[in-house]
């Protein structure tokens, strides 16, 4: 009797502490020996507001190629008028990236004469310009000359390279992409645009392809076509090899590569892209809110990588042109109405849960900004990525040499995701927990290794347990800090949060107060 006693109050405490959610990892870490339990917990409202300007998330402006540094004031980017009202803002407020679609040929008409070690050159300092005002630059180089300017510097011909004229234009020419003579110097060129711009700080991504018409992966022109997938091996390859640091991205078009526009899908486009993807590669399209090109092939791709791979956008109409977009077959645009089309391309763009959206250039850049502003901030609050911690528990009283546990929830408010499991960005943001002392000091850190920014997607928040040695503090008081630190840069904060700037110490989240007693 005694013994069934013994082991029948066994079995309820065992019940017990499986009711009390002891099996739970949070509750382990919070009762684990000599570890000490949060004792306070603080809950944050996000920003739904304030442009951020983190990397691989937000708006994207572009350069005109033929522009100087001075076209912030003529094309009145510093001064665009909004909703059709005499209130104006600066683009460069809204927009982190700012794109431009260049040519070989700018950057390096005479072998080795690189024009941005040109401090007096246009290109040198209309992208200063850029960098002035807080932006980061991406870029895609054209060598295919049709249709355009000589984008490839003649020097490649004159080295022997083969090539061909445009048909419209006897005196542009261009190098077949299969050319032994065009490869390398290609390769050469590519390895010192890298070494001035594989640079997170400058560069946001680089477009890495840059063949075929206007550089957008279809039309390419081959000595011989069955050279098609060698062609794509080595372009990818090239690039690559030569941006370690930098995303690199690819249109993900259903001819990539191939020898016309658009017709049906190749049966080798997955495969080519999925090679590149292999290679670190991410993906944008050029033809968002074209719904006659950007179709179901475009958007079960897209949908396939959602959240394991960022996504860009940009817009296929001409609207400052009138470029008959009230003929896309979705029957939405009416003639004479822009902002038909930016709701049309904001609307796809949300289905494919973008990272990136595109002002682009002039009258497109106006229309934005006149006709569709709510658009342009909505996709602030709701598009890319928005990361802030919802709530931080933590100790407020402890002594030196002790163990303590932060707890910290995170969410994403943004329809995006952080693309921290890319490979050029595999390590480089993590959550921190921090102290600072009375005089502002950062005393302690320790990284949440186990926090992975990529997961937090809409309906899914990260939780976490992190453990903080205090040994080393003196008696005094602390404040608690949390943050998204690079940890390429001594876990300085990297990434901003959507919280109350009133909180912000130097990019840190200020969570609470400790008091430490010996």
């Amino acid at each position: 009797m005694k013994r069934y006693t013994l082991l029948r109050t066994f079995m309820l405490f065992i019940a017990a502490l499986i009711l009390c959610g002891w099996s739970s990892t949070h509750t382990q870490a919070a009762i684990t020996k000599g570890v000490k339990a949060p004792g306070q917990t603080v809950c944050f409202e996000p920003d739904t507001t304030s442009v951020l300007k983190n990397p691989l998330t937000g708006w994207v402006m572009y350069l005109g190629r033929a522009w100087d540094e001075n076209f912030w004031q003529t094309q009145h980017y510093d001064a665009m008028p909004v909703n059709g009202g005499d209130s104006t803002v600066r683009v460069s407020d809204y927009a982190g990236t700012c794109y431009i679609r260049i040519n070989w040929n700018m950057l390096e008409s005479k072998e080795g004469k690189y024009v941005w070690n040109d401090p007096d050159s246009r290109i040198y300092k209309l992208l200063a310009s850029v960098r002035e005002r807080g932006m980061r630059l991406a870029f895609r180089i054209n060598v295919d000359s049709r249709d355009q300017g000589q984008n490839t510097p003649l020097y490649v011909k004159e080295a022997g390279a083969k090539g061909f004229q445009d048909p419209n234009n006897s005196q542009m020419w261009s190098p077949y992409p299969d050319d032994a003579v065009f490869q390398q110097k290609y390769e050469k060129f590519l390895q010192a645009f890298a070494v001035a711009f594989d640079d997170p700080d400058k560069v946001d991504f680089i477009d890495a392809y840059g063949l075929g018409k206007w550089g957008e992966a279809h039309a390419v022109k081959y000595n011989d076509y069955s050279n098609k997938v060698a062609v794509f091996e080595w372009i990818t390859d090239a690039y690559a090899k030569a941006f370690k640091r930098v995303p690199l991205v690819i249109n993900y078009h259903r001819l990539v590569g191939d020898t016309i526009s658009w017709a049906e899908p190749h049966p080798d486009s997955k495969r080519l892209l999925e090679r590149a993807i292999a290679k670190g590669y991410t993906i944008r399209h050029d033809a968002f809110g074209m719904t006659g090109y950007y179709e179901q092939w475009e958007k079960d791709f897209a949908r396939a990588y959602r959240f394991r791979l960022p996504i860009i956008m940009e817009g296929g109409w001409i609207t400052g042109a009138h470029h008959r977009y009230w003929i896309d077959p979705c029957g939405k645009y009416r003639e004479g109405h822009s902002e038909d089309v930016r709701l049309g391309e904001y609307e796809e763009s949300r289905n494919a849960h973008v990272n990136m959206m595109d002002l682009r250039i002039g009258d497109e850049v106006a229309s934005w900004f006149n006709t569709s502003f709510d658009l342009v901030k909505r996709f602030e609050r709701e598009g890319g990525y928005r990361l802030y911690p919802t709530e931080v528990s933590f100790v407020n009283k402890a002594r030196s040499g002790e163990q303590v546990n932060v707890q910290h929830n995170w969410r994403n408010l943004g329809w995006g995701y952080c693309p921290t499991n890319i490979p050029q960005w595999k390590g480089k943001y993590k959550v921190c927990i921090a102290l600072m002392d009375t005089n502002h000091n950062i005393v302690k850190k320790q990284l949440a290794e186990e926090a992975d920014l990529s997961t937090w997607v809409q309906g899914r928040d990260g939780h976490y347990t992190t453990t903080i040695n205090l040994d080393g503090l003196q008696k005094g008081s602390y404040t608690w800090l949390i943050g998204l630190v690079d940890t390429t840069k001594a876990c300085q904060p990297g990434l901003k949060m959507a919280v109350d700037k009133n909180l912000l110490f130097e990019g840190w989240c200020k969570v609470g107060k400790l008091k430490i007693n010996k």
